[in-house]
């Protein structure tokens, strides 16, 4: 027998006194109460004892008086009208200080049921604790099929009358038992009386002592983590998202002022988004600092799917409709509060289904709340989620429960994930080092982080996984400083243009925008990719056949797909010849040029709202209009390689491939002007030569490329003997 039954198969004692009372004082004038039949017939004595027996019923031991009207005239404090006010009898009172595991008074307790309430419970609970009561239910039903109390049973039972007002208001859709879940009533095409009473099995397993939660919010809800705030001021760290300098004992003043009405008071907040994710992250913040563990529930990503070329909405997954009656209950049961990301495209049903005023409840989307989402003329406290900050060292130092061998600042600099996402990325990280057999690294950890960011970039572009260096780039001082300087600001963003507030203001955003220009072939893609490999983030290579579309607005539409799944991954964006859609306005002098124009001007504004990296590059830099040029952070020139250059790209192509002895590259290097990307296709194109012959690379090898290069481009060659 475990320790939380206990408290309740006492109560069962004392119930089964009062049905034994009942059953004695009915069986004791009912002429059929010998009959092994009873139940399944009624006789003519049955009938006439039935048509004598007096309207008031048995008052069993222990009787509960029903509660009457105070004339106060004051509504109670909850969400559902009640037909009369709760006044407790003082011998009904529940011990002041009953064990922890009397979950039955602890219930009562948390979600104010009336004594009334708790013994109505219960009864109904009895036949789910000890099947002896579904004997002894059926009889006193005169009905051996009728195994669970009903409503008259259970009033019987109470010492109630069956034409109590109040007695029958505990049995009302919007009393408490039913609202909170605690109770159903089987039947309804019974009459009121006769309808039957059933626990559901949630709330007998909690009673009981089982907190697994409600099968029914199998995959579509889960437990936030728990963050609890640390007990000495001193040490307590900055959360992700705080916008500002932070109080006197490092929390910010945001989470403080929540985290006390939170833990006052159950409390409904809607905390508008910047980016998705930053009000699950505040959220589990505040709750971590008010105590208080929560739900999490994520209806848009689970909902209706729409597809383009159709009208009508497809199921994208079974069972469209979500368990707000059970998320509620389990909330209750557990003492939990319900956070709710990604709203349904109209979620007023949401809203209403979820506002009450016992369970706190924070819902996050980055659409302006509406008053018409809810119609109780109580709308929610609306906050501006601060947006989340990259590079928190301290929660990841906490995550991964040690300090590593590797400086951790730089390495987790460009990953704004919340505290979920960082606690899950640690882990990944940690059982990736346990599965490769060697300590934690940086790679470990960055490429952990990286499968945080689930991005539904693929539809618009092509991932790249950088695998080059700092190393594999060959240019000049200037320029490769310049990358060096865009790779340090997307890394410190948060605190220059936060928390030193350089920000212009105006709803700009603390994007990281960057132009490469310069000819093809000099290093534009193949700097985007190092500099994305310097963050740790994935590349993502704009396919612009995917954006463009000749129907008005459409291009528009793609691109702010494109843009706001950015806002929302840790990704690098590249937008290669980029003059497709950033070029310059022009005059109109015809609809096209006027709608040009408008793809332009929104491209402006989008760009200054951008929260993520992205690069542009193109080979004319005079085609891209100067409003682009002066919202971009850096302009990085890229100048045509000269021959000392020449002659380290031929060396740093050749790095990886088998080469003859005397091989010289130098006059491959002084006599054709070609661009890295060319000189690398020479060498490939000497490598499959090598290859046929089963030898090295030669430097007629590299010669024959070098010309092949030429060719290509349509330049003149000398012929092969000249050479």
């Amino acid at each position: 027998m475990s320790d939380f039954a206990s408290p309740l198969l006492e109560r069962l004692a004392d119930l089964r006194e009062r049905v034994a009372f009942l059953v004695e004082h009915r069986s004791a004038t009912d002429p059929t109460a010998t009959d092994p039949m009873r139940g399944m017939y009624l006789t003519d004595d049955a009938v006439r004892h039935l048509l004598s027996r007096s309207t008031e019923g048995a008052s069993p031991s222990g009787r509960v008086e029903p509660d009457e009207p105070d004339g106060s005239g004051e509504p109670e404090t909850t969400e559902e009208p009640e037909t009369s006010e709760t006044r407790d009898t003082p011998e009904e009172t529940e011990p002041s200080e009953p064990p922890d595991d009397d979950r039955l008074h602890w219930l009562a307790h948390w979600l104010e049921l009336s004594p009334l309430d708790t013994q109505i419970l219960l009864i109904a609970l009895a036949p789910d604790l000890d099947r002896t009561f579904e004997s002894l239910y059926g009889y006193l039903n005169d009905d051996v099929t009728r195994r669970r109390a009903t409503v008259a049973l259970a009033l019987d039972l109470c010492g109630v009358p069956t034409h109590s007002a109040a007695g029958r208001a505990r049995f009302h859709p919007a009393a408490r038992l039913l609202t909170r879940g605690l109770i159903e009533m089987d039947d309804p095409e019974r009459p009121f009386l006769s309808r039957s009473l059933r626990v559901p099995d949630r709330v007998v397993a909690h009673l009981l002592g089982d907190d697994t939660p409600d099968p029914a919010l199998l995959g579509t809800v889960r437990l936030l983590p728990f963050l609890p705030a640390e007990a000495d001021a001193e040490d307590a760290e900055s959360p992700e998202g705080a916008t500002g300098t932070g109080g006197a004992d490092g929390v910010d003043p945001l989470v403080r002022r929540l985290a006390e009405q939170l833990s006052a008071r159950p409390l409904t907040v809607y905390l508008r988004e910047h980016r998705d994710g930053d009000g699950l992250a505040f959220a589990t913040v505040a709750l971590g600092a008010a105590g208080v563990p929560a739900l999490h529930l994520a209806p848009g990503k689970s909902t209706v799917a729409h597809r383009p070329e159709e009208d009508a909405p497809v199921e994208r997954t079974a069972g469209e409709r979500l368990p707000y009656r059970e998320l509620l209950r389990e909330a209750r049961l557990t003492g939990r509060a319900i956070v709710v990301s990604s709203l349904p495209e109209r979620p007023e049903e949401l809203i209403r289904a979820l506002a009450v005023n016992d369970v706190p409840v924070l819902l996050a989307d980055p659409r302006p709340y509406d008053p018409q989402w809810c119609d109780r003329g109580r709308d929610p406290v609306v906050l501006d989620a601060p947006r989340q900050r990259a590079g928190d060292i301290d929660a990841w130092r906490a995550a991964l429960g040690e300090e590593p061998e590797f400086d951790l600042a730089p390495v987790v600099a460009a990953y704004r994930l919340g505290p979920g996402g960082i606690d899950r990325a640690s882990r990944a990280a940690l059982d990736l080092a346990a599965f490769d057999g060697t300590e934690l690294s940086a790679a470990h950890l960055r490429l952990a982080a990286r499968q945080q960011s689930a991005s539904g970039l693929e539809r618009h572009a092509r991932r790249i996984r950088p695998d080059v260096g700092w190393s594999d780039l060959v240019l000049p001082e200037g320029p490769l400083a310049q990358l060096r300087e865009l790779v340090l600001r997307a890394q410190h963003r948060d605190r220059v243009l936060g928390d030193w507030r350089l920000s212009a203001g105006g709803g700009r955003g603390r994007g990281v925008v960057g132009l490469f220009a310069g000819d093809s072939g000099t290093g534009k893609t193949l700097s985007a990719e190092v500099v994305a490999g310097a963050l740790g983030l994935d590349l993502y290579v704009v396919q612009l056949p995917s954006v463009v579309d000749k129907y008005v607005g459409e291009t528009e539409k793609n691109l702010e797909r494109i843009f706001t799944e950015a806002d929302r991954t840790d990704a690098v964006l590249l937008f290669d010849e980029a003059d497709a859609v950033f070029g310059k306005r022009s005059e109109v002098s015809s609809s096209n040029d006027r709608h040009a124009n408008m793809e332009s001007a929104y491209l402006l504004q989008r760009l200054e709202s951008f929260d993520g990296i992205a690069l542009l590059t193109t080979n004319l830099r005079s085609n891209i209009d100067d409003a682009f040029t002066r919202r971009l952070d850096l302009v990085v020139d890229f100048p045509f390689p000269d021959e000392k250059q020449r002659l380290a790209l031929w060396w740093h192509s050749l790095a990886h491939v088998p080469c003859a002895d005397d091989i010289d590259p130098a006059s491959c290097a002084a006599d054709f002007e070609l661009a890295g990307g060319s000189i690398r296709s020479a060498v490939v194109t000497a490598a499959y030569a090598a290859a046929g012959r089963g030898d090295g690379v030669s430097t007629a090898d590299l010669l024959a490329g070098a010309q092949r290069e030429y060719r290509k481009a349509g330049r003149l060659v000398l012929d092969d003997a000249s050479w």
